[in-house]
């Protein structure tokens, strides 16, 4: 760009989501300069509501950088999760099947935390950026372009790690011949209320039922986090607040227990669908998080799926900073490796829990009982039900490791 700033860092993390904020806060405690450059707002970035389930390994690694003060204090731990089917709720209890646990803490409380803490240290973070373009990713010294406040700026760095998401510039600056991916279209969405009423449950619960999909979570003690299963084309108009309780009622009703109902402040209809990049690397270029990969949201993967992905490549950057690029040269294989193993679980459970209307009653009907069938498998079995809850719990961060 003519008469742009011509400005350096070590290490150019495009996107502020959870990815690029958690590999800031690495970086910064070894003492390695970056800047992160975010295209939206930090109105917007705040406001996005998100997932909000926290492996162990994603909380230990908080906690390992001195980042969970608010999460201790808000976060919900959670001994488990309920399977709902034929009118019957099974708890399967990860503490006891193997020894851990998940935190129930938004994506938005993790963001505005990392962010505050971010702004504590100083760190170098611009919003409202514009016109990103980057270059020179097979040279040791990539140039990030874009436009802020001051004007237009020329970041040359050692490193550029794209954590700005599918549609973002990380994944686009890939050549062509690299950008071959993997995808997968779900035939039904979720609809997803925040209501301001306490939870009625102490564990979310997974339910599946001849309506559909129903999930009851939460966001804090006050907050309620509800979701259905209905149609990718459905229109959020169609669904007032009555009638998505009245679901719900229906879907996650069990003899003995009450679903608690309050004012809904906020709901919206999401696709679900899994994508899986070919490689996440190509010269001085790294993606993380969504940049390189989503999954459904049942098994509650994405937003600990891109901690993962940091958590590796903070470790290869520190070491390239070192003198030893093996990190680097690996961390695509060793994510994706990963990755694969979390698509795979996340895929199990979406067809488990989520009614298939494809084919004729006949199919139908068996589709679902055969659901049916592996749920009481599930649910009977302590082998299962293990596999189950050191997954939803979190493979290891270096599960991918060669």
């Amino acid at each position: 760009m003519n008469g742009s700033a011509r400005e350096s860092t070590s290490v150019a993390i495009v996107g502020a989501g959870p990815a690029g904020l958690t590999l800031g806060h690495i970086l910064a405690q070894a003492g390695v300069p970056f800047r992160i450059i975010e295209r939206t707002t930090r109105e917007h970035l705040l406001g996005r509501v998100r997932a909000g389930v926290l492996e162990q390994g994603t909380v230990d690694l908080l906690a390992s950088l001195g980042l969970d003060a608010d999460l201790r204090r808000r976060g919900l731990t959670h001994h488990g999760i309920y399977l709902q089917y034929e009118g019957r709720r099974h708890h399967v209890d990860f503490d006891e099947l193997v020894g851990r646990t998940v935190t129930v803490y938004g994506q938005q409380a993790l963001v505005a935390h990392l962010l505050a803490e971010h702004d504590r240290i100083g760190s170098d973070v611009r919003f409202e950026t514009t016109g990103m373009q980057v270059d020179g990713l097979t040279t040791s010294s990539p140039t990030v372009h874009y436009v802020d406040a001051s004007g237009p700026v020329e970041l040359s760095c050692d490193v550029v790690v794209g954590a700005d998401g599918y549609h973002g510039i990380g994944r686009q600056s890939l050549p062509a011949a690299s950008r071959v991916a993997w995808e997968r279209a779900y035939p039904y969405a979720w609809l997803g209320i925040l209501a301001d009423v306490e939870p009625s449950t102490d564990d979310l619960i997974y339910a599946l039922h001849r309506d559909g999909f129903a999930m009851h979570s939460m966001r804090s003690r006050e907050v309620s986090r509800l979701y259905l299963q209905v149609a990718p084309d459905e229109s959020i108009d169609d669904w007032s607040d009555g009638r998505i309780w009245e679901a719900l009622q229906t879907r996650l009703g069990v003899d003995g227990w009450t679903l608690a109902e309050g004012a809904v402040t906020e709901k919206s209809i999401t696709p679900m669908r899994s994508f899986v990049a070919s490689c996440l690397s190509h010269g001085r270029l790294f993606l993380a998080g969504d940049a390189g990969h989503i999954v459904p949201p049942t098994g509650a993967k994405g937003l600990n799926s891109a901690v993962a992905d940091v958590a590796l490549l903070g470790r290869a950057l520190l070491d390239h900073r070192a003198g030893d690029d093996t990190g680097l040269a690996t961390y695509s294989e060793r994510a994706l490796a990963r990755q694969w193993k979390v698509q795979q679980f996340s895929q199990w459970m979406t067809q488990m829990l989520h009614v298939h209307d494809d084919g004729d009653a006949s199919e139908r009907g068996f589709a679902y009982r055969s659901q049916v069938g592996q749920l009481e498998y599930v649910t009977r079995s302590r082998a299962a039900q293990q596999s189950l809850a050191e997954q939803y719990a979190g493979l290891p961060f270096s599960e991918g490791a060669a």
